[in-house]
């Protein structure tokens, strides 16, 4: 199952710099987590639940500035906004078996893909197919 998040989701660098303003709730990085994990959660609500997961993510940047892992950093949005969705019981390891990550450039139209694939078992640890 895919589901496409369209533009770019803030990444490493914007979460710090977010992080060290204010405090409490209004603070500019807990505003930006419940903004994106919310906006993910409903782009979500209509998904498949599952048990376990693995993951691939294609990100899609209008440029190759940015580094990979400050792009992917933004996965933490996905991750909470699957289990806001219900899509998902935990974003801990127990369910998560495996997140894959690719980089793509795509000037005209930035995105995030997220493809999500239930596991049954571990099958994913032993090299095993998955839906």
């Amino acid at each position: 199952m895919k589901f496409d998040i369209e533009g770019r989701l803030p990444g490493l660098n914007e979460m710090i710099d977010a992080a060290k303003q204010g405090k409490g709730k209004y603070q500019p990085y807990a505003m930006m987590k419940e903004e994106y994990t919310t906006m993910i959660g409903w782009l979500a609500k209509k998904l498949p639940k599952y048990e376990k997961v693995v993951l691939i993510i294609t990100w899609y940047e209008p440029d190759r500035r940015r580094d990979p892992d400050n792009i992917m950093a933004g996965q933490k949005f996905i991750l909470d906004g699957l289990v806001q969705a219900g899509v998902i019981p935990d974003d801990s390891q127990k369910y998560i078996l495996g997140i894959y990550h690719r980089f793509m450039v795509d000037r005209k139209n930035p995105r995030v893909e997220v493809e999500i694939r239930g596991v049954s078992g571990e099958k994913a640890m032993e090299g095993q197919e998955y839906s």
